[in-house]
């Protein structure tokens, strides 16, 4: 591991980033299914069953939904080195090709080796590209290419991450690539919300003898928040314990910051993220109890709706 980081640090020019994450999959809250489904494929990398692997993980669903979080905890499950793919386009002619070419170089020979995309959709492009001499065209075909070769099946694992998997090419989603598609979604309990406020508790390090939000915060005040948002909160709170010279964050304290704190993001723009996820599932198990028999096509014309909606607003 030492000698790995040492090479992408050293030979990736600021392409790759070496990843060491501090939690494990313990400190993920809630998606009791999809913690299951990740611990059986580390299981597999760990007894040396490459088969038993899929190539790649989609992870998608709505902002705020501890996509990158699961990941990088995951990272630190399968026990092997991570790298998170950083820009490697330029403005100079051929450097983008070349700067590609170097970190496939690096990746193949640094198996086993997982690697995370964020924001996958705008980061690896498409085939419609134009204006760029036919660039964008070459680097997909090389990115779809790799990708695709079996021979690194349990070898290189790849994350792709996005909340608009409707964005991201269906040639890098397909089976034989990004094999599993994971969706995430909001808790939908006040005990999914303890829970997660627990793990945030430890994460953040608080200081607060409130080991639970019943009580002092109401329901409906809870639903419908991401776990950032909650995480946002409770950094409030901590400011608000701060001002007032406290040594640790009341239930006073909490309590305020949740009944001031607006979320910020777009109902219409977050329906269509958690319908994007619903429909790019891969597992039916993965699906909150709600979306598994739901008519597909209704979610589809849903979808669409929306996205008429936001260009016309």
């Amino acid at each position: 591991r030492s000698i790995k980081k040492t090479v992408i640090e050293t030979e990736g020019l600021g392409l790759l980033e070496y990843l060491e994450p501090k939690y494990d999959l313990s400190m993920v809250a809630g998606m009791p299914a999809v913690k299951d489904r990740l611990r059986r494929a580390a299981r597999a990398i760990a007894s040396g069953n490459p088969t038993a692997v899929p190539m790649g993980y989609l992870v998608c669903g709505p902002v705020g939904s501890a996509k990158t979080f699961l990941v990088e905890c995951f990272a630190r499950e399968i026990g092997f080195p991570c790298v998170k793919l950083k820009n490697f386009r330029s403005m100079w002619v051929g450097s983008t090709e070349s700067n590609l070419e170097r970190i496939l170089k690096i990746l193949a020979a640094l198996t086993p080796v997982g690697v995370v995309i964020d924001e996958a959709d705008a980061a690896l492009g498409n085939r419609e590209a134009s204006g760029d001499s036919g660039t964008q065209n070459r680097v997909f075909a090389q990115i779809a290419a790799f990708m695709g070769d079996t021979r690194n099946r349990g070898k290189i694992l790849w994350f792709l991450i996005t909340c608009r998997p409707d964005l991201l090419p269906i040639d890098l989603k397909r089976q034989g690539r990004a094999e599993e598609h994971v969706p995430l979604f909001y808790p939908e309990t006040k005990e999914e919300y303890d829970e997660i406020y627990r793990v945030m508790r430890k994460k953040l390090g608080l200081k607060t003898q409130v080991d639970s939000l019943s009580g002092i915060v109401e329901e409906e005040m809870l639903l419908g928040l991401s776990g950032s948002d909650l995480e946002a909160v409770l950094v409030r709170a901590t400011l608000e314990a701060e001002a007032e010279h406290s040594a640790e964050v009341t239930a006073v304290h909490v309590g305020k910051a949740f009944r001031d704190f607006i979320p910020p993001t777009n109902s219409l723009e977050r329906e269509m993220q958690i319908l994007c996820a619903v429909l790019e599932c891969t597992s039916r198990e993965l699906l909150p109890e709600k979306y598994r028999n739901r008519d597909r096509g209704e979610i589809q014309a849903r979808v669409q709706e929306i996205k008429m909606r936001l260009r016309v607003g």
